[in-house]
């Protein structure tokens, strides 16, 4: 196994303290013994969406440090690390020498030439699967005066690659050689399912191109000592297809599953999904996204589905639509719910511990994201202030607020869950699901002589952990 089977932390490269040298002060002072990873969300120079629009993979933004700050960070943590293989920033080099030199340029290949596909009929433009309130289109205009029509997913920013030209494939593979080098074990390929585009379909996950795309780049990963850890929200059956390609797929399903779970007190689904999960998955409760839908659709009923967000709504930003290209002002079914998980479970200390306790026992390597590692609330200042829903889940804290953060009783009783997930030994074993009543969850590892086994009572939140002291061999009964 190339990453080790330990907790990782998200987080920004500037929102524990101003830059990455500050988050490894942080890391490497509070949470050596919690953590084994950290998943860096984008720390290149970026002209929008967060950091999501990058004007290349080979340099650091300056205000975050330099390569030497990401090399201290891999030499002690496994690093992950974003590769927004959908699309490029309009002010990178390349794209700046297409709109200079038009069709002409040596980079006029890596871009979408929309034209090319001719006239798109209004039926094969509703198919398209959109993430703004527009077609994903952009009209450009060259520095001769010609104009031209260029692919779009997200922000008018953010230029889609074409992956039916080799100059695609080539700048991935120096960015996934060079980032390797520099000591990342895991690389997210964000928004890899828009990659594919053929017109008459949704131009999201086009099988089996979208396979082939992401095959040849897990290929080139573990040539380069990496893994790889595709990032889609959509119907949980893509996750089980990632996982039996040899990446790692998202649990996507668990964080809704597991907010229906305790504010229901029912596991039936649950237990469902653990039975059948990928076992090399990665767990997350909650990330720099919101708490996305369409990933437990088919996993929870339709009316379960309506009664979560019925009882998380009150407590979250607007939720986040989808939308279709053909009518872009069609209301959609909901996408993602913008909360924090800490606020999403009414901000009770005994049920976050239940919901984290059962992410940690969950097949996989846990993820945990750093405003639910400081018990976070919904930051409605910034989320007003930048008019971006999901920055309600993604505040700033400086180094001080930060460690004050860590003297709540729930975030110590957290550390000390992370502490016993990244070390125990049962859990480089064998996961067993346990018989329960359907109000609770009793899971378990194996491993050789040490065993640990989780209780949770979903109708009164509490979370029982019996193990094998490891120096003292006897049997340990604690509630966490």
């Amino acid at each position: 196994m190339l990453l080790r089977n330990e907790v990782q932390l998200i987080c920004y490269p500037n929102r524990i303290g101003n830059d990455i040298s500050d988050l490894y002060s942080f890391m490497h002072q509070h949470l050596t013994n919690a953590v084994g990873g950290v998943h860096i969300l984008p720390f290149y120079p970026s002209n929008a969406d967060a950091g999501f629009s990058p004007l290349t993979h080979k340099e650091v933004a300056a205000e975050y440090g330099g390569w030497q700050d990401i090399e201290r960070i891999s030499a002690e943590f496994d690093l992950c690390a974003d590769v927004t293989v959908n699309h490029i920033s309009d002010e990178s080099e390349e794209f700046k020498d297409f709109l200079q030199n038009g069709f002409e340029s040596d980079h006029a290949d890596l871009f979408v030439d929309v034209d090319k596909f001719g006239d798109i009929q209004p039926d094969d433009l509703a198919k398209i699967h959109i993430r703004k309130e527009k077609e994903p289109f952009r009209e450009v205009t060259f520095a001769d005066g010609s104009t031209g029509r260029v692919w779009c997913t997200f922000t008018e920013k953010q230029i889609d690659l074409n992956y039916e030209s080799p100059k695609t494939y080539a700048l991935m593979e120096d960015y996934l050689t060079f980032l390797a080098a520099k000591g990342v074990k895991l690389f997210r390929l964000d928004a890899f399912g828009y990659t594919t585009k053929r017109i008459g379909t949704s131009c999201f996950l086009v099988e089996p191109e979208v396979y082939r795309l992401l095959e040849w780049i897990n290929d080139l990963a573990l040539a380069n000592g990496a893994e790889c850890l595709p990032e889609v929200h959509d119907h949980t059956s893509y996750q089980y297809a990632i996982s039996r390609r040899n990446l790692r797929p998202y649990a996507f399903a668990l964080p809704p599953l597991l907010l229906y779970s305790l504010l229901d007190a029912n596991s039936v689904y649950l237990k469902n999904w653990l039975r059948m999960c990928p076992r090399n998955q990665i767990t997350v409760l909650d990330t720099h996204d919101g708490i996305c839908i369409p990933d437990v659709e088919g996993v929870l009923p339709e009316d379960k589905i309506q009664s979560l967000i019925s009882n998380i709504e009150t407590r979250s930003a607007d939720p986040i639509l989808r939308g279709s290209a053909a009518d872009v002002h069609s209301v959609g079914a909901i996408y993602q719910i913008t909360c924090t998980f800490y606020d999403a479970l009414m901000q009770n200390d005994d049920a976050y511990i239940a919901a984290r306790a059962i992410q940690f026992f969950t097949p996989g390597i846990p993820q945990v994201y750093y405003v639910g590692l400081l018990a976070g609330r919904n930051d409605n200042e910034l989320k007003t202030a930048t008019g971006e829903l999901r920055d309600i889940n993604r505040h700033f804290y400086s180094l001080e607020e930060a460690e004050a953060a860590l003297t709540q009783p729930v975030v110590k009783r957290l550390l000390w869950l992370m502490e016993f997930r990244s070390n125990y030994p049962a859990f480089q074993g064998r996961f067993e699901l346990n018989y329960s009543n359907d109000s609770s969850v009793a899971m378990a590892w194996r491993h050789g002589d040490y065993y640990c086994h989780l209780f949770v009572d979903l109708n009164f939140n509490t979370t029982t952990l019996d193990y094998i002291d490891e120096k003292t061999g006897e049997e340990v009964h604690l509630r966490c």
